[in-house]
């Protein structure tokens, strides 16, 4: 075999065996999905296993408070209502997310603003956010991005400067350390999702941490996600002191997450050591940049996501993903295809048919070239799956074909293929 040739040459490719994978859901969510039916409840409220779910997070995270909501993106729009993001606000946020980051800053009326990121870690630039403060800047929504934490020191430096509130995006990074300190767990509040692509899954579902210590605070993110009703112990109270949505979690989301939450820890750990192995396994590979974690941090990779540079592999972003899908390698050119605000939302500034509302409120940006490194980044990224049922030799088969494809393009394997 001519292990140089590339298999999109002819040549006999990387990895010729399926990948591992493994079992999600079993008996433990059975039993807890069981236990929630013969309450003869699905309520939250009046069941026990959101509250279970929700301790047990807690402990798991050490913190006090943590309210349940029915997604992620609700969450994040839970954390803005609870701490009074409002009409003509402006929020900082990452422009390579989720729209999960971004819908709740316009649920509230408020304008989304996007800061550039740190070429190597994707990550949000404080140097960026802080440029983009105005007097309406009211909140920053840091995105923690594939289980990779963000720079949280200067970036709460500068909220607590500016009097802005910090909510963290933690969706990709559960486990995720930064200095000692989880991720969701350092600035006001930390969003979650339990949906079926993330770490741990209850179908749909998330979790906000209210991080202040203030009882007020814990009773007002509560209720913003209950439609405004006050409900702890026995006692219920419906006044409607304000507009707030219906994001309950049920019981049987709870329940599942239940079981989840056990497994989580070594679902972090081996998704952290297949991360780390790729990184170094291709940290010497001219024209491949890895994935950098933010100094201080650990990650629990959602994903791998590595850049080329097409100059010195003297070859496309998309012939290289061409070329490692050929080798058997799973892998896709790019992340998102384009920064959020290139969506047809911000472009033509319509949050709802027929207005500008509440963009019209603002004076905020969105033309391309906005974030150049967050542009550059997605023209140059190859993502890589990481999976806890992944085993070695699926990972050393990552190793291997990112090697052949990246060497053979700068000029290494040329002359042999």
């Amino acid at each position: 075999m001519d292990e140089y040739k590339l298999a999109i040459h002819g040549g006999e490719k990387i990895k010729t065996t399926p990948y591992s994978t493994g079992k999600r859901f079993g008996a433990e969510e059975m039993a807890q999905l069981a236990e929630a039916l013969e309450q003869n409840t699905l309520f939250y409220h009046y069941g026990s296993k959101v509250k279970q779910f929700l301790q047990h997070f807690n402990d798991l995270y050490g913190v006090r408070h943590s309210v349940a909501t029915s997604s992620g993106t609700a969450a994040i729009h839970v954390a803005l209502g609870a701490c009074g993001i409002t009409v003509g606000d402006e929020v900082i946020t990452s422009p390579i997310t989720d729209q999960g980051s971004i819908i709740g800053i316009l649920y509230q009326n408020a304008i989304p603003v996007f800061a550039d990121l740190d070429p190597y870690t994707y990550n949000m630039d404080p140097q960026s956010i802080e440029a983009c403060i105005t007097s309406r800047t009211k909140a920053i929504v840091a995105v923690h991005l594939a289980g990779n934490p963000c720079d949280m020191d200067p970036i709460m430096d500068i909220a607590r400067r500016h009097g802005l509130r910090v909510i963290e995006d933690c969706a990709q990074s559960y486990m995720t350390w930064y200095k000692g300190r989880l991720a969701g767990t350092i600035g006001d509040y930390g969003c979650f999702s339990t949906n079926d692509f993330k770490h741990i899954s209850t179908g749909d579902g998330g979790i906000v941490t209210v991080n202040s210590g203030d009882e007020a605070d814990y009773y007002r993110t509560h209720a913003f996600a209950d439609k405004n009703y006050q409900r702890f112990g026995a006692n219920v109270v419906r006044d409607l002191t304000y507009l707030a949505p219906n994001y309950r979690m049920t019981e049987l989301q709870g329940a599942v997450g239940i079981a989840q939450l056990q497994k989580l820890p070594q679902i972090c750990r081996q998704r952290h050591d297949h991360g780390e192995r790729i990184t170094e396994g291709i940290r010497d590979v001219p024209g491949i940049l890895p994935h950098r974690i933010t100094d201080g941090g650990w990650s629990s990779y959602w994903f791998y996501m590595l850049r080329v540079d097409e100059a010195v592999l003297n070859c496309s972003r998309s012939e290289f993903a061409q070329a490692l899908t050929a080798e058997g390698i799973a892998s896709n050119a790019g992340y998102i295809p384009q920064p959020v605000y290139m969506h047809p939302l911000f472009q033509r500034q319509q949050a709802y048919i027929g207005s500008r509302f509440p963009f019209e409120l603002s004076n905020a940006d969105y033309a391309e070239g906005l974030c150049p490194t967050a542009e550059r980044i997605l023209q140059t990224a190859i993502t890589v799956p990481v999976n806890e049922f992944f085993s070695e030799r699926d990972i050393d088969d990552v190793i291997r074909g990112i090697r052949k494809v990246a060497l053979h393009y700068a000029g290494k394997g040329n002359e042999r293929s």
